[in-house]
């Protein structure tokens, strides 16, 4: 296909050369034609009945908080859509490519018509556009943002790195994200819902086990932990775990605690690697041991840690 669109925003279907077009309220009797261009026929805003446009089966993004949609519905009474939806044609019906979040206020404000800006797209570069959309926002939650980034990542063949360059982040934001993934369903619905912070979720994932991570998620919401009680309580179920694991010694001595420097080492080794890290010291000797799971994150390991695969 031609040069992706991707990571460009809105403007590679809008048109970049053009000023956006003028606010107009809602409501009030539709502007005559003439009044409908925007600088050039490319961008043409028109009115049509709400019923006839309908969201993208494709839309990566699932969630719409009632309460800002309220907000949002409340400000469009008294001041109207003041940016037109982006839409492709779809027979006598629009689907949306941007502006699902106006599109269900205006049916929350009683809308009947609503303003619209119609381009072509192929699937191909509509999901392009709004998991790019999507993830430049800044009120998706820590999920939603997580599975945009998987979604991105398979969908598109990308690299990690990629991927970051594409939303202007960091390959470190894309790889913590990322591990946000291999929560429980449970813990992620938490996430979801804020009851977990992502600095919570970063520590939980210090401990291997799915259950593990969901008891120790449980405990955090019951006693209302902050992350550095979670990052204690979080040792303390590892040092547990090695003392089952490992007999003790002769005399029944138990192994020795954790070194909590250490412990906080081994974790920030994992956000910047974005991989699973076991940090063994002591007096000065032991080991890093880097899990991967593919080639492909074994590459971007090496290419992070300097290292040429060839």
């Amino acid at each position: 296909m031609a040069k992706s669109a991707l990571g460009r925003g809105l403007g590679a279907l809008l048109g970049t050369s053009s000023p956006p077009p003028a606010p107009f309220a809602d409501g009030g009797p539709a502007p005559a034609p003439a009044a409908l261009a925007v600088v050039d026929t490319a961008n043409v805003v028109q009115r049509v009945a709400l019923s006839r446009v309908h969201p993208s089966p494709l839309q990566p993004r699932k969630v719409f908080p009632a309460e800002t949609l309220q907000e949002l519905a409340d400000s469009i009474r008294e001041q109207g859509i003041l940016q037109p939806l982006l839409v492709r044609p779809r027979g006598d019906t629009f689907e949306l490519i941007a502006g699902e979040r106006r599109w269900r206020a205006a049916q929350l404000a009683g809308l009947t018509e609503v303003p619209v800006i119609a381009r072509e797209a192929d699937d191909h570069t509509l999901l392009e556009m709004m998991l790019v959309e999507n993830l430049q926002r800044e009120n998706l939650n820590p999920i939603e943002e997580a599975e945009g980034f998987a979604q991105l990542i398979e969908q598109f063949k990308l690299r990690q790195e990629e991927a970051a360059a594409k939303v202007g982040k960091s390959r470190a934001v894309v790889a913590n994200a990322l591990r946000l993934l291999k929560l429980p369903a449970e813990v992620q619905s938490w996430l979801k819902e804020g009851r977990l912070s992502v600095g919570h979720a970063k520590v939980i994932l210090g401990l291997s086990q799915a259950e593990e991570q969901k008891l120790a998620a449980e405990r955090i919401l019951k006693e209302s932990m902050n992350v550095r009680q979670t990052e204690t309580l979080v040792e303390q179920m590892q040092q547990r775990a090695v003392n089952i694991s490992i007999p003790a010694a002769a005399g029944g001595a138990a192994p020795p605690a954790r070194d909590v420097h250490v412990a906080d080492l081994e974790r920030r080794l994992q956000e910047h690697l974005g991989a699973k890290v076991q940090l063994r010291y002591r007096q000065g000797k032991g080991r890093v041991e880097i899990r991967f799971y593919t080639d492909a994150d074994l590459e971007r390991l090496l290419a992070l840690l300097g290292v040429n695969s060839d």
